[in-house]
């Protein structure tokens, strides 16, 4: 089965609204193995929607539209789905009892603009909505073309398509995806790609697919299997070698956070830490923050931006400060000792940085940023360079400090 997804809405093209519906809708049918061939948007404009179904239908056999279901004259999905199968438009009362039922227990009436909600194509299977007041439904062709209509509101697009469509799919499913997502850091995407460049000239089934992001990069292994238990027989062997190339590169599966896995190290291995930031501002501590549970470890975070903060809470030096500048190891180094002498935990991590657009030389130029970890006594600190925008810069600098946290807790 071949499907494209249709998003319906003049607020999704003006940016107003993101189109999280086509994500979710897209990684449910992979898991069904069903290819989804096309996504699009198009406008509250009937011309346009029933040219966007005509044209899918020429290449895929289900097209699954989102939004436009409501009582107001430019919620069109329904009614173009209709017409482009030439099917009269009938009164559902069981839909309409369904609606007054849901006004109901809010304490109110249905108006009459909401019974346009409850009017469906002849013969369409209908999709009860437990969440609102839209239902959906399926409308099929004489040549089993179809079109499913859902919500726009992604929890009740969510729950029909659990509830209703995803039982009338299975039936047209005889093979199952499979994916599986390893993320990669301190290696860019280029070279991480090279060192498994024969697997991805090679692949056939599994495949891999290699993704950029801003703080890491992903590989989706993807396997096809007649159930989920040999698609994930396919998978193994592919992983296994590519973990055994990219080393502790790999820091995590599916959607595990850098600082799930730094939180979680921190916790297991019974380490206070406490942060000193400059450049990043708080990134740092609001990363590590972002894990339940951290309160067991974390002690504090400063954000020392003024030379007189570094002075007055983190003990670091005058004299290194008018030497050799904020941004320096030097100062990096005294910041992180002094954070952690100051709240008495077993690491401090300290960042001192020119993030711009202004404020950088030729000796320190914009982008210039210096790390530091102290742990137990010994201190490391690294020199990091960036380019880009403020935020990128500052970004890039958090997430490139907790993956060196990681890797030194790792040697622990």
């Amino acid at each position: 089965m071949k499907v494209e997804i249709v998003a319906v809405g003049t607020e999704i093209l003006l940016g107003d609204i993101v189109n999280t519906n086509a994500q979710y809708l897209s990684k449910e049918l992979a898991a069904l193995g069903i290819s989804v061939y096309r996504q699009s948007v198009v406008g509250d404009n009937e011309e346009r929607l029933l040219q966007t179904f005509r044209e899918a239908l020429t290449r895929c056999d289900l097209v699954i539209a989102t939004g436009g279901l409501g009582p107001t004259n430019d919620d069109i999905t329904k009614e173009v789905a209709s017409k482009f199968f030439n099917k009269e438009l009938i009164f559902h009362e069981k839909s309409w009892g369904y609606i007054e039922d849901y006004f109901n227990k809010m304490g109110k009436e249905p108006g009459e603009s909401n019974k346009k909600q409850a009017y469906f194509p002849k013969d369409a299977i209908i999709l009860e909505n437990h969440h609102g007041t839209a239902p959906g439904a399926i409308i099929k062709g004489a040549d089993d073309k179809a079109i499913v209509v859902l919500p726009g509101p992604p929890v009740e697009m969510k729950n029909m398509f659990k509830e209703s469509v995803l039982p009338y799919l299975e039936k047209y499913c005889d093979r199952t995806l499979v994916s599986k997502v390893l993320r990669v850091a301190g290696v860019g995407e280029s070279t991480a790609a090279e060192k498994i460049k024969d697997i991805l000239d090679n692949q056939t089934n599994p495949t891999v697919a290699p993704y950029a992001k801003q703080s890491d990069m992903v590989f989706r292994i993807t396997a096809s299997g007649e159930s989920e238990q040999e698609a994930k027989k396919l998978i193994e062997p592919v992983e296994k070698e590519i973990r055994n190339r990219l080393g502790d590169n790999v820091y995590a599966e599916g959607d595990t956070t850098m600082e799930e896995v730094v939180a979680k190290l921190l916790i297991e291995n019974n380490l206070t830490i406490a942060v000193a930031e400059s450049c990043t501002g708080g990134l740092l501590a609001a990363r590590l923050i972002n894990y339940p549970g951290i309160s067991e470890v974390f002690m504090e975070g400063a954000v020392t931006y003024s030379n007189d903060a570094k002075i007055r809470r983190l003990k670091v030096k005058e004299d290194t400060l008018n030497k050799y500048g904020a941004v320096s190891e030097e100062t990096a180094r005294e910041m992180a000792e002094g954070i952690a002498k100051e709240a008495k935990t077993n690491i401090g991590v300290s960042t001192t940085g020119i993030a711009g657009p202004g404020g950088g030389t030729e000796e320190k130029p914009v982008g210039l940023v210096y790390a530091a970890i102290y742990i137990n006594g010994e201190t490391k600190v690294r020199k990091l360079n960036y380019t880009g925008s403020r935020e990128n810069i500052r970004n890039r600098a958090t997430v490139s400090v907790l993956d060196w946290l990681r890797r030194e807790l790792l040697l622990r």
